[in-house]
């Protein structure tokens, strides 16, 4: 990150996937304009930053991309003016970027586990930026199974869809893939939700931890699985979504009781939360 904490680097947008069938979630591969920018920005997996459109304004998003990948990814759903303006950009325009931000999944203290991962919805962004980097070579041996429940409301609403399909064919994850409905999807998959489909998989709480993202319903009913599963406090990271406007624990908007998603966060564990006023 630069010295100045609210001055964004210069990007290129030097790619846009249409992510959905309803086409309101686009992924969008970066590029710094600044080489020294690039080898100044070390991030990760779990950490955000900040998009700004000149003359629309800023928001934050999850780092899709693991820090060995050549471009820095964002999953953008279009949901108001920045993610619109976001959603209107073809490649080769410039945008800015300040960050990373936040702290990360506890990647370092996962050494020798299991990991369980839980994600819902395009919540799956920073989730999908930690399966990248766990299933490198030489990362990979340093953890042991790594178990993934992934779902969406429909099957046309996963995201990365083609690499998924490379992570099941791999022995290195087992992944579950669920959506909500079925429908007239053709895609074999799962239908369910994923705090169910969690319990059929029914993945071991010995000497694993749980990364956990996704929608604050989802985050509700997920609890309660994993603790019957007999994963303790201490075992279980969540991601939070709590509304930013510095990132940096200044504007106030983000805090659950003392604590500032964007500063302390917005990894937790399940054990630091419950000192915290219930708000998940």
């Amino acid at each position: 990150m630069t010295a100045n904490p609210y001055l964004p680097m210069p990007m290129r947008v030097e790619k846009v996937t249409v992510e959905n069938e309803a086409r309101d979630l686009k992924t969008f591969d970066l590029s710094f304009c600044q080489e020294s920018d690039r080898t100044g920005f070390v991030y990760t997996p779990g950490q955000f930053a900040f998009l700004s459109i000149p003359g629309v304004g800023e928001a934050p998003f999850g780092i899709a991309s693991a820090p060995h990948e050549p471009v820095v990814r964002y999953t953008v759903k279009r949901v108001g003016s920045v993610t619109t303006a976001l959603h209107e950009l073809e490649p080769g325009a410039i945008i800015g970027m300040r960050g990373p931000l936040g702290n990360s999944y506890p990647l370092d203290i996962a050494k020798g586990k299991d990991l369980v991962i839980v994600s819902g919805g395009f919540s799956f962004t920073t989730l999908r930026s930690t399966i990248a980097h766990l299933l490198r070579p030489e990362i990979r041996p340093s953890y042991g199974k790594i178990t993934c429940i992934y779902g969406a409301r429909t099957a046309g609403e996963l995201l990365y869809k083609d690499e998924i399909r490379n992570w099941e064919k791999s022995p290195d994850i087992s992944l579950h893939l669920c959506v909500d409905r079925l429908g007239n999807d053709t895609w074999p998959k799962t239908e369910g939700l994923v705090p169910n489909v969690l319990k059929q998989v029914a993945p071991s709480a010995e000497n694993a931890i749980a990364l956990v993202c996704g929608p604050p319903i989802m985050l509700k009913f997920t609890h309660p699985v994993l603790a019957a599963l007999g994963f303790r406090p201490e075992q279980v990271f969540l991601s939070l979504e709590n509304r930013m406007k510095c990132g940096i624990g200044k504007c106030g908007r983000c805090n659950i009781g003392p604590k500032y998603v964007c500063r302390d966060g917005p990894v937790f564990s399940y054990q630091e939360l419950l000192t915290l006023p219930p708000d998940y």
